[in-house]
């Protein structure tokens, strides 16, 4: 009765309030910092299918049980919160997490972090490599909403991160153009025994 009772709450709530360092990457992509319980109904409003979780630390039991009403796969991807520049950024981690994001099948996903800021920038900003954007567009859209705590160790991996490691792993992959300017690329799974993410149980 409990349960029923908040899950109502979700879907009565009129006020859509959206997560801190909220944005849409592109039709279908969003990201954001930690939603709390009062973005819920915001959240809703995007009928998101999937969660690109970027951190370590287990998942609140209550953003659980709203994933679990809506019907949305939690896809955890644990990265170190650091401050230490000796502590590096995990490169296979990333990339796998792109698979997942490229793929139109988990769309629309909202990627997120704690605060939204530099996991979730790096995750974007290897994307924008990906899309093919300048360097200097990638770190400007990272200074955004990184603000006066950009790290230049991000930008360093950025930078850095090898954008043919994840072209050599879409052998399999068909591309679909829509619309988006005249190079909106879209991304979807033709081979369905392609390895699968671990996947939280929510």
């Amino acid at each position: 009765m409990e349960k029923q009772k908040k899950t109502n709450d979700y879907e009565d709530d009129d006020v859509l309030e959206p997560p801190i360092n909220f944005s849409m990457v592109e039709d279908g992509i969003f990201r954001s910092g930690f939603p709390q319980p009062a973005n819920f109904p915001f959240l809703r409003s995007l009928n998101l299918r999937s969660i690109i979780y970027l951190c370590p630390e287990p998942y609140p039991e209550e953003n659980l049980e709203f994933l679990r009403s809506q019907n949305i796969r939690l896809l955890q991807f644990g990265i170190e919160g650091k401050t230490d520049p000796a502590i590096l950024i995990p490169k296979d981690t990333i990339l796998e997490a792109l698979k997942i994001l490229i793929d139109v099948r988990n769309h629309p996903v909202l990627i997120h972090c704690k605060r939204g800021k530099h996991r979730t920038g790096c995750l974007v900003g290897c994307l924008r490599k990906f899309q093919n954007w300048c360097l200097s567009s990638v770190f400007e859209e990272y200074q955004r909403f990184a603000g006066v705590k950009s790290r230049p160790t991000d930008l360093r991996f950025i930078e850095a991160f090898d954008i043919m490691r994840l072209r050599q792993c879409l052998y399999s992959i068909i591309y679909q153009y829509q619309g988006y300017g005249s190079n909106k690329r879209r991304l979807v799974y033709r081979d369905e025994n392609l390895q699968k993410p671990q996947t939280m149980k929510v």
